[in-house]
């Protein structure tokens, strides 16, 4: 083995943590980043575009988009096979590694593209799985990756726009996380799911912290539920002419 192939160095120079993630944007060969992730006993290594790999399933950036082709050929009435299951299998896990590490270097709108790929490659397996089991494998994780995709989302708007776009995301996303347990006839679990309960948090933390009131949403839904229509006219009022400047 050759010095360039030997990695006692780079483990020796970076002690694995087991109670924290460590992660690290480093320069590639071309002048490319990509993310390294410190493991047990080694590195992993993923791109930071495309496929975490770095490989092209069928000339395809992800086999997400691989997938949306065939769906193209073949119809809505199309399967996926059992090797194309397991392929699945190993892009869902790839772009897991790869969103936390967006998570944890801070690169937060990189994390929302993540989550969304993920969600998306989640519908189309729901639509068209060979084997509901195999779905629920899937759809049990849902509500983790909608989390992360608020949390990212919400983080990202604090720094671009301030705590109250942060806070106007956190609730977007409570409210689609309720609709998926609506959906489930899960309703009354809602409220005490831990990953509910930590976006809450994360929002009165953020309102309290910056001192932010009701934001303009929350007293347009307020004002629609006490059918106080003139208030939320002027409310929808002010927030078009937010949304225009």
């Amino acid at each position: 083995m050759t010095g360039k192939e030997n990695l006692d160095e780079i483990l020796k120079d970076w002690p694995y943590e087991p109670d924290g993630l460590s992660v690290r944007l480093v320069q590639g060969r071309g002048d490319r980043e990509v993310i390294q992730v410190r493991v047990d006993m080694g590195v992993l290594q993923l791109e930071t575009t495309g496929r975490p790999d770095g490989t092209r399933p069928s000339g395809h950036d992800t086999y997400y988009d691989f997938l949306l082709c065939e769906l193209l050929k073949e119809g809505d009435e199309w399967e996926l096979t059992d090797d194309q299951c397991a392929e699945v299998d190993r892009e869902f896990i790839q772009f897991y590694h790869r969103r936390v590490s967006w998570l944890k270097l801070n690169h937060y709108r990189r994390a929302v593209q993540d989550a969304n790929h993920t969600l998306g490659l989640m519908d189309l397996c729901r639509q068209h799985s060979p084997d509901e089991h195999w779905t629920i494998s899937h759809e049990q994780y849902r509500p983790f990756v909608m989390f992360h995709r608020t949390q990212s989302e919400a983080l990202a708007a604090l720094e671009e726009h301030g705590a109250e776009r942060a806070i106007q995301v956190l609730n977007q996303g409570l409210d689609k996380m309720r609709e998926l347990f609506e959906r489930h006839e899960a309703a009354d679990y809602f409220e005490d799911d831990e990953l509910v309960v930590r976006l809450i948090d994360m929002r009165e933390s953020m309102r309290n912290e910056y001192e932010v009131g009701q934001t303009l949403q929350e007293r347009l839904a307020d004002a629609v539920a006490q059918e106080e229509y003139e208030l939320a006219a002027l409310l929808r009022d002010q927030l078009a002419q937010r949304s225009a400047n």
